[in-house]
């Protein structure tokens, strides 16, 4: 019984599976794969004299950051599922970031997506602040080119702006800028 239960829904699945093939997502690509990208980014880390890295001197650790990532899509046809990696050099009190996190949205327009994540940070203090890891979370939006009038320039690849703010462990604001380059 078993075994012709499970045939029916084998069979049953054959339509939807071969529906979900023939689906492209907005931008025109496939609505299943893998999408990897990397991308530069640059902004700005200020953190909460109530945060874990206390207050030496008074103040409060913040810094300048350049920041590479490189990750992976999965397009779920409007949605998406994903990974990140990162590993920023900041300036001021921040010596080094890098950390990991997971990401989920939808593709919004023809080339843009819109996103939130969560993962974990190592961050770096200098000047008598120390290191610490921790929560990460996050939103942001890509605008890709088809969404700015530039469709005929980069095709299904290219290049998509990026802007997001992040949170360490609800301590700090983190907001970044730059570009990605998906493929």
């Amino acid at each position: 019984m078993k075994k012709y239960l499970l045939a029916l829904a084998l069979t049953a699945a054959l339509p939807t599976a071969a529906f979900a093939q023939e689906e492209t997502a907005p931008d025109g690509s496939e609505a299943f794969g893998i999408e990897p990208y990397v991308g530069v980014l640059g902004g700005y880390h200020e953190f909460s004299r109530q945060s874990e890295f206390g207050s030496p001197r008074g103040g409060r650790m913040n810094g300048g950051l350049v920041s590479g990532v490189a990750g992976v899509n999965i397009p779920l046809g409007p949605a998406f599922v994903g990974v990140e990696g990162n590993a920023t050099k900041g300036f001021g009190d921040i010596d080094w970031e890098y950390g990991v996190k997971g990401r989920i949205g939808g593709r919004a327009g023809e080339s843009g997506l819109i996103y939130a994540s969560a993962g974990y940070q190592w961050v770096n203090g200098k000047r008598a602040y120390g290191d610490e890891k921790d929560w990460i979370y996050g939103v942001g939006v890509e605008v890709g080119p088809r969404d700015i009038g530039l469709g005929g320039v980069t095709g299904n690849s290219g290049v998509r702006l990026r802007l997001s703010a992040e949170t360490y462990d609800f301590d700090s604001i983190r907001p970044m800028a730059g570009v990605i380059f998906h493929f």
